[in-house]
């Protein structure tokens, strides 16, 4: 099941494709990155519904903006890193203020570009961007969920940032196991920011998002046969992130571990540990990157390096899982005299 095969920006230009054969609205919009961003078969097969506008991310955003006002559905897609941080203004006022209908597909994202270093990786995108309101966040972790969630985001009016890396993710789910929000196998349809718990267990819960989420999983494969018995779920929407899913896991879970590409400021971990402090306290520890520049690597060094992998993970879990800490909600609760 652990192939790796097509690149998330691929599939997303794949969906865009097939759906603009019957919606003449659909366009597209680069930054001189059709190519990394996989976009070069949509303006081939659509030159009328393509805009190529150049190194010049602030006009791209807010020319997009500018179209959604004119009833096109743009797609913004250009490098996490520059769309991110350059253009960050015209994503809040042209965007967000203004309540247009962009998607912003963010590529390359989190330490995609490893062997550039800083200033190609985007690892403050999800702070920067799910800080903003109304805006929508959300990182899908291999094909068939960004397939899932790219069709669903052609037919809706709302604004939304999507990032997905450079290279094929390992795949989660399959044709027989789609990513549904009754869990894999589920029986439920596709539920647009609703997390997807893979598989549950009682001990600890493991909550990933994007490239992540493979890792999350095969630690739970590797826990399984030590005895620890964990519960993996994928939270690929961030914003707005599932808190009913959180709460659960805080109910039902010794602790709760948090694994993402992203930094340990404003990002997964910072969520669900504000969810829980405020609904159900929970020994919550947050697997991100650093605050530090990122070392320079192939993305598979750069994980190992922070130990973002599911050895790491294992390691992780079992240093949690020995805490006289890692305990119940209802504990921490009966330690003050009250019921949560």
């Amino acid at each position: 099941m652990m192939t790796h095969t097509i690149p998330n920006r691929q599939v997303i230009c794949d969906v865009l494709i097939e759906e603009a054969e019957n919606d003449k609205d659909i366009v597209v919009l680069c930054s001189d990155s059709r190519g990394s961003s996989s976009m070069a078969a949509f303006a081939k097969r659509f030159p009328e519904q393509f805009i190529e506008v150049g190194i010049a991310e602030q006009n791209l955003v807010s020319i997009a903006a500018g179209m959604a006002r004119c009833g096109k559905k743009p797609f913004v897609a250009s490098p996490a890193s520059f769309l991110s941080t350059r253009s960050l203004e015209q994503i809040k006022v042209d965007v967000a203020y203004s309540g247009t209908n962009v998607k912003l597909v963010g590529v390359s994202g989190g330490i995609s570009y490893g062997a550039l270093g800083l200033t190609h990786h985007s690892v403050n995108d999800i702070a920067a961007l799910a800080s903003l309101p109304g805006t929508r966040v959300y990182i899908p972790s291999d094909k068939f969920l960004t397939k899932y969630l790219c069709k669903y985001l052609v037919k809706d009016t709302k604004n939304a940032y999507i990032r997905v890396g450079r290279n094929a993710s390992a795949d989660v789910y399959s044709e027989n196991s789609p990513p549904l929000a009754g869990g894999v196998g589920g029986g439920a349809n596709f539920v647009l920011n609703k997390a997807i718990t893979i598989t549950e267990g009682s001990d600890i819960a493991l909550i990933a998002c994007g490239d992540m989420v493979r890792p999350a999983l095969d630690a739970g494969i590797m826990l399984k046969e030590k005895g620890i018995s964990a519960t993996v779920i994928d939270m690929y929407c961030l914003k707005p992130i599932d808190r009913d899913a959180i709460i659960k896991a805080a109910q039902t879970h010794k602790a709760i571990i948090t694994i993402e590409e992203q930094s340990i400021y404003g990002g997964l971990g910072a969520m669900v540990s504000q969810i829980t402090a405020n609904e159900c306290p929970i020994k919550v520890i947050n697997m991100g990157l650093p605050d530090e520049p990122v070392i320079a690597g192939k993305p598979e060094e750069v994980f190992a390096h922070y130990g973002l992998t599911a050895e790491g993970i294992v390691k992780k879990v079992k240093n949690v899982y020995s805490s006289p800490f890692g305990i119940k909600c209802d504990s921490i609760f009966s330690w003050v005299g009250a019921k949560p």
